[in-house]
């Protein structure tokens, strides 16, 4: 059974929405702004229903506005900044949000000019298209991320502007449950915000248990026939799988239960948004769902009168963004009370107040900084909330590494009950000694106060620990799961190669018997020894940019000494620092092949040391700022940014010295940022710091056992050890056994036997496994292991692997009547562009090949009559393209040519697709019946006046429809359905249209129509 999306998982999805509280509206029945999809009769009816005495003409001014702001370059800031806003007009009312209006249209499309994309599930409030669902059928060609990618181009077109402005979130789902092999996010349901490159999608992993027989209204039969005659699909209301589908419990419906219900959709759209200005420009983020639920955790235990708990988040997943949400969220949980909140961020280092406060600041909160004792007295003996004039949400930053011990900063009796002072407190599992005074002083500053302590390593000891200092968990989140969601990466420690091992020791053993016995930190520091160490850190450097094919990761370079990091850039300056070029210089250059330019960038020649001493404050912050945008190849530190400090791009770790215990994991996770398609962040140790991280991770994980119990095996597989990959290899031959893997003639002979899909599979899953292992050998310096096996036959062998299953998947969409849309994604998708020697203007021009070959497969894929003879010629032209083999040439007239042949055929499509739509609308969007209109009228018409054909067709529907929908099981049994149809067919061509036709015209209409119901039914594409 080949599942269609629409039967099996739209109409399943609507039907669940309408259960949660939604009106389903007809668009046959319904008319909207095409300029920006409002639906402006519902929106102007809500407008006047929640916002009292109003009148006309503020209603249409409101919409003009919204209208207007809509066009901004903005992400959708301005509008969303109305959306939430309870001081003027309201659009949603928030304070009582079932007075708002909740309906759900499908497909609509959004049209700007000739371009256009109609979403599978659209929710509207008030009238407005905030959310959309797109869905796919189970085991769908490239997963979720086929979808991914056509929303990404979708997202980059100025054209779509004002709806992407205009919507706040994503759901796109295939239906399955998540995967815990599937790293690429291409089997489940996950949800995702807006933005102008791409979208970034989460996972949503429900904590909360429903009554779903309290929560879900019952599904009337008049709603449901209602729905599927609207969508053409009263064909399949019998159907086993179609029933199936409508439980609550498939993941579409699911994570629609978890986003959708009223109080979860009232809570995202007011709290769980957030504009970010990050360096590249600005963004839009949503709360990843253990924010969300921590957030929610907070909230309950306040309403249970508990003013202090930890929330114990895996470094790298967002526990600033978390203090932010929290800031909107709890203002408004303490504003219902008539109490002001007053919030403070909490750290112990200058380094990490700039950081925080950059992040605040970032996602627009005015921010105060506290650096001094005095200051802090000061503010916390004032009763003023709001320092700025806007009344914008603001936050006070504190580092209290100066004061932390001063018995006498806080002394303050005198504070208000109408301020609620929120301390949010940074890493707790350090610098909060309870025989020290800072607690202490907290404590008697505001007996009253929150405090919420923030950690990824909770400080567990038999003397104090973080719970007895700030009570109960309220939240957890482990390292394991923050890698399933892709929020933070594992890491792959890289041992230093031997012959550099030998090359440092000789350095030590020259100084020393230069110098005597010195002192070790200035032994370290000497040039004979920074060299060669540096040496390996740049070629290391530049060899990983190759090997992971980005020139754009960074590294870092955790120094033994301060002195032997300044050592590392006065080296570097001499030995590596990119050299100014002259005039003369540039205009002798012939332009760089694109091979030579690639290499050339992989280069590492812009370095920077960051220390205390070392440049101003602002010089600092400047130099932070080009490392996080690329601008710096590598930093040298010493103590500095080892903690609080995230750079996706940073990816290599150098550790030149030992660090204990917290300080090393909290060191060693800034490389688990994720970035780009990266899946491991590097670690190589120049320090031989497995020995303290195994200690360090022993403590830590009898600690927690005592501490947790069995949540102590959530916290486990940092890194991907050398044990790892052999276990993989070992896997990698036991899939292999059987084969001939020496001859790859044998090996195809021997793969070409095998049928299975699902066998296949597991033989191209190890096979693309080993090219990674590869990769990660090399990087790791485990060389011996690549004489495990060999890899580059094994590569030729994936290869192979990889066509044997792209054959199966073809001849499995053949068999069951899907052949052409397959076809097209597994043709067209796997085309990879491999430009060797390209010169710049011929790299635009790939792009643009790139981007005319997306646009092309697009449209002709989503094509729903694709046995229509100018469809089929239109692929054939694509296939005759495709055979020259030349789509992937690399000379620009080749390039030029294809593109040309390229828009060819897209115009024809888009011409085909336009005359196929104003065919489809005349059929209330019933693609069967445009079928079989066009199938009549190709071949020995039966009328010469197609508008009689169209009179007896749209007869026939009416009359087949009211069949259905007296008996839904009458499509089980085709040989009535076969009798049934002759009847109909009769009736409304020869009797009610007067048209002339004899036995085998009633048999060929017949069959056509049988054919396209029960197809239908049975969920086959058509």
């Amino acid at each position: 059974m080949i599942f269609n999306e629409d039967s099996r998982v739209k109409i399943p999805s609507i039907l669940h929405l309408i259960q949660l509280g939604y009106t389903y509206l007809s668009l046959k029945e319904n008319n909207w702004d095409e300029n920006t999809n409002i639906f402006t009769s519902i929106f102007k009816g809500q407008i006047r229903s929640i916002n009292s005495n109003i009148s006309e003409k503020d209603i249409q001014k409101v919409y003009d506005d919204i209208s207007i702001s809509l066009e901004n370059e903005d992400l959708g800031r301005a509008f969303y900044n109305k959306l939430i806003d309870q001081s003027g007009v309201k659009l949603i009312d928030f304070e009582n949000f079932d007075n708002n209006a909740f309906h759900v249209v499908t497909e609509l499309p959004y049209n700007k000019d000739d371009e256009s994309f109609r979403p599978d599930i659209i929710l509207l409030i008030n009238g407005m298209p905030l959310v959309f669902i797109e869905v796919k059928k189970p085991n769908n060609h490239n997963g979720v991320q086929e979808e991914h990618r056509r929303m990404q181009r979708r997202f980059q077109n100025k054209k779509f502007r004002k709806f992407i402005n205009l919507t706040q979130f994503m759901v796109f789902s295939n239906n399955m449950i998540y995967s815990e092999d599937d790293t690429h996010m291409l089997e489940g349901a996950f949800y995702s915000t807006t933005n102008y490159k791409k979208p970034i999608f989460n996972y949503f992993r429900e904590e909360e248990t429903f009554d779903l027989d309290k929560l879900l209204q019952p599904l009337s039969e008049d709603n449901e026939n209602f729905v599927l005659k609207d969508t053409n699909l009263l064909s399949i209301k019998s159907n086993q799988e179609y029933q199936s589908n409508k439980s609550p419990n498939t993941a579409t419906n699911s994570i629609a239960t978890s986003l959708f219900q009223r109080e979860r959709l009232k809570f995202i759209l007011r709290y769980a948004l957030a504009y970010v200005e990050e360096e590249h420009g600005l963004e839009k983020h949503i709360m990843r769902y253990p924010q969300l639920f921590a957030t929610k955790a907070i909230a309950r235990k306040l309403d249970n009168g508990i003013k202090k708990g930890i929330i114990w988040h895996t470094q790298g997943s967002g526990k600033t963004a978390l203090a932010y949400f929290n800031v909107k969220h709890l203002t408004h949980y303490f504003q219902k009370h008539n109490i002001i909140p007053k919030f403070y961020f909490i750290v112990d280092r200058i380094d990490l107040l700039v950081q925080a406060a950059k992040e605040f600041t970032a996602r627009g909160l005015v921010v105060h900084k506290i650096d001094s004792r005095d200051a802090f007295s000061r503010d916390i003996k004032s009763t003023n909330v709001i320092h700025n004039s806007s009344g914008k949400a603001e936050i006070t930053v504190v580092n209290i590494q100066k004061f932390k011990d001063d018995p006498d900063v806080i002394k303050n009796n005198d504070y208000n009950l109408s301020v609620q002072r929120v301390f949010f407190l940074d890493e707790v599992h350090r610098s909060y000694n309870p025989k020290g005074s800072f607690l202490a002083n907290l404590e008697l500053a505001d007996k009253n106060s929150i405090k919420i302590g923030l950690t990824g390593t909770p400080l567990l000891g038999s003397e104090y620990n973080s719970r007895t200092l700030f009570g109960d968990y309220i939240h957890k989140y482990y390292y394991n799961l923050s890698i399933k969601d892709g929020y933070t990466l594992r890491l792959i420690r890289e041992e230093i190669e031997t012959n550099y091992k030998l090359v440092l020791q000789e350095a030590l053993e020259s100084i020393n018997v230069l110098k005597g016995n010195i002192d070790k930190k200035k032994l370290y520091a000497d040039h004979r020894f920074v060299e060669p160490m540096l040496d390996y850190i740049v070629k290391d450097m530049e060899q990983a940019r190759i090997s992971m094919d980005d020139n754009s990761i960074g590294g870092m370079v955790v120094c033994d000494s301060s002195d032997q990091a300044k050592m590392m850039q006065e080296i570097f300056d001499t030995k590596y620092a990119e050299k100014p070029e002259s005039f003369f210089d540039k205009a002798a250059e012939e332009p760089e092949n694109y091979g030579k330019k690639k290499r050339a960038d992989s280069k590492v020649n812009k370095a920077q040391v960051i220390l205390h001493d070392v440049g101003t404050k602002q010089d600092r912050r400047d130099w932070v700022s080009d490392f996080k945008v690329g601008k710096l190849d590598v930093l040298f530190v010493y103590n500095m940014l080892l903690t609080g400090f995230d750079a996706k791009r940073l990816k290599k770790l150098y550790i030149g010295r030992k660090i204990k215990s917290h300080n090393l994991l909290q060191t060693l996770t800034r490389v688990n940022r994720t970035y780009k398609s990266h899946k491991y962040g590097y670690v190589v140790d120049f320090a031989d710091i497995q020995k303290e991280f195994d200690k360090t991770n022993q403590d830590y994980f009898n600690e927690l056992q005592s501490e947790l119990g069995d949540e102590m095996e959530h916290y486990s597989n940092l890194f991907k050890s050398a044990e790892d990959i052999k276990e993989e290899i070992e896997e990698i031959k036991d899939v292999l056994f059987k084969f001939n893997t020496e001859n790859a003639t044998v090996f195809d002979e021997q793969i070409s036997e095998i049928n299975e899909r699902s066998e296949i599979r597991q033989i191209a899953k190890v096979l693309n496994n080993s090219k990674e292992l590869y990769n990660l050998i090399r990087l790791s310096g485990n060389f011996e292991l690549l004489e495990k096996l060999d890899f580059r036959k094994l590569s030729v062998l994936a290869r192979l692997t990889n066509d044997r299953l792209a054959l199966i998947n073809t001849r499995i969409a053949l068999e069951n009547n899907v052949d052409t849309d397959n076809i097209l994604n597994t043709a067209l998708e796997d085309v990879i562009f491999a430009f060797t020697k390209v010169k710049e203007e011929e790299m635009i021009l790939a792009d643009e090949l790139k981007d005319t070959l997306g646009k092309t497969r697009e449209i002709l894929s989503g094509n729903f009559d694709q046995k229509d003879p100018v469809f089929i010629s239109l692929r054939e032209e694509l296939e005759r393209l495709f055979k020259k083999k030349n789509l992937s040439e690399v000379s620009k007239e080749d390039m030029e040519a294809n593109i040309k042949a390229l828009n060819a055929i897209y115009d024809k499509a888009k011409t085909l697709e336009r005359e196929n739509q104003l065919l489809k609308a005349k059929y209330d969007y019933d693609a069967k019946y445009t079928r079989i209109h066009k199938r009549l009228m190709e071949k020995d018409p039966l009328t010469d006046s197609e508008r009689k054909l169209f009179d007896a067709l749209k007869g026939l529907k009416t009359a087949v429809d009211k069949e259905i929908l007296q008996n839904s099981k009458l499509l089980e049994n085709e040989s009535y359905v076969e009798k049934m149809m002759m009847r109909l067919v009769i009736s409304q061509f020869k009797k009610e249209q007067q048209i002339d036709i004899n036995t085998t015209d009633v048999r060929r209409i017949n069959s056509l129509i049988v054919k396209e119901y029960m197809n239908e039914y049975n969920g086959y594409v058509a």
